[in-house]
């Protein structure tokens, strides 16, 4: 089978996006499928065999987070293409314009790709713009991943914000209405958990049957136990995206806070260097002995974090799947987190983790002291957890899943056509 495959943003350290696309398409083409990417940046490394296109970015957001001047490497009047302008001034307005004018791209891209390389179905990885229905529109199947709707983003991001200025940039920043109007128009959903179905079955107001529910995998052998690695006393482990009000950070920071001198606690957060909330509600709530931010970190560095840390904790609002606290299940660190999104689909609480109601500090902060002073406790849960991930999630079964859904959806649309002559 020939899939085209688009991802608005590629790096695996953009989040779950980028691991997702990485490790679904590697195990498509180890499977004997001619797998291309249409990207845009960061650019993400791939693995063999896959046929990578890319396309760039006149963002705001990411021209900033290169560190470059605005001009960098290319020429001046390409600012002034529509497309690219439309990006420029609506990013610089605060508006995450990124999926859609990377959806325009892609169909271009995608124009000049099928005409050497007709493809049998096309999967977006949520970027869901107005450019993938102009892709539908050229007779291939299409079918997008909803890891969770940004309706439910936008929410949070608003609950979450402390002033009315604040809740007013998270309003504008998500795409009003656009996921919604391009995923009803698309052959199929693809979603991580049942929970998450659900989320979207609400949010996109789509039937249960045009929404498949296949969840994310781990790659186990990457992500396992090292009996070598020793462990640090006290040591808390936070994976995510601390902007993003989603993960709930500041609940963990307020636990933190709240078992105070009780235990000698560190945590150590992987997030991007430049993360401003947490250092700041560090610094605020007297933490700063204890909290050390990494940046970016490799797969093989990430792995030893897991291992050497005692707890993963991972205070979610929502989740679709929950990727780096499956990670950690995947090493043997026990891991609390909550009973949002699909996190009771992934942890068994009190056999395989600890589940705690989201947003409450004090429940986080009790479930810490709990596990820190119970080191069987760790142990039962660590080794159950890893049971867990080796048994029941695994990229290979994502992509068999994934591959059979193609099929469906490729079957239905030549039945539609056979019927229309």
């Amino acid at each position: 089978m020939r899939i085209c495959f688009l991802l608005h943003q590629g790096n695996m350290y953009s989040g779950g996006l980028g691991v997702y696309a990485y490790h679904l398409t590697r195990e498509m083409a180890r499977l004997g499928n001619e797998v291309h990417l249409i990207v845009g940046p960061p650019y993400p490394e791939v693995a063999e065999g896959i046929h990578v296109h890319k396309v760039k970015t006149f963002s705001v957001i990411r021209l900033l987070e290169t560190g470059r001047f605005w001009f960098y490497g290319r020429e001046p009047l390409e600012f002034f293409h529509p497309l690219n302008f439309y990006e420029l001034a609506t990013s610089r307005m605060g508006m995450f314009s990124v999926m859609a004018a990377f959806s325009f791209r892609a169909y271009q891209r995608y124009r000049e790709l099928a005409s050497q390389h007709p493809f049998d179905i096309v999967h977006d990885d949520q970027g869901l713009g107005y450019g993938v229905l102009l892709i539908k529109a050229t007779g291939v199947p299409v079918v997008a991943n909803i890891h969770h709707p940004l309706s439910i983003d936008r929410m949070n991001a608003v609950m979450e914000a402390r002033t009315p200025g604040e809740k007013v940039r998270h309003i504008v920043f998500y795409p009003f209405f656009m996921q919604e109007v391009v995923a009803r128009r698309l052959d199929r959903i693809i979603t991580g958990s049942q929970n998450s179905a659900a989320s979207i079955q609400r949010a996109v107001g789509l039937p249960a049957e045009r929404i498949a529910a296949i969840h994310d995998g781990v790659d186990t052998e990457a992500f396992r136990p090292h009996e070598e690695v020793e462990k640090v006393p006290n040591s808390l482990l936070f994976v995510g995206n601390s902007e993003d009000r989603n993960k709930g950070a500041r609940y963990l920071l307020e636990a933190l806070h709240l078992v105070g001198d009780e235990l000698d606690l560190h945590l150590t957060m992987v997030d991007r260097p430049n993360a401003q909330m947490a250092p700041q509600m560090v610094e605020r709530l007297g933490l700063q002995g204890r909290f050390t931010l990494t940046g970016r970190v490799s797969q093989e560095e990430l792995v030893r974090l897991y291992c050497r840390s005692q707890l993963l904790v991972s205070p979610s609002l929502y989740e679709g799947f929950g990727l780096p606290a499956a990670e950690a299940m995947a090493c043997g660190l026990p891991v609390i987190a909550t009973t949002a999104g699909a996190f009771p689909e992934v942890i068994e609480d009190g056999v395989s983790g600890v589940l705690v109601p989201p947003g409450d500090a004090r429940a986080l902060a009790g479930a810490i002291r709990r596990l820190m002073a119970d080191p069987r406790l760790r142990e039962r849960l660590g080794n159950a957890a890893r049971k867990r991930i080796v048994e029941t999630f695994s990229w290979r079964e994502t992509a068999r899943r994934t591959l059979a859904l193609y099929q469906e959806v490729i079957s239905e649309r030549t039945t539609r056509r056979l019927a229309a002559r």
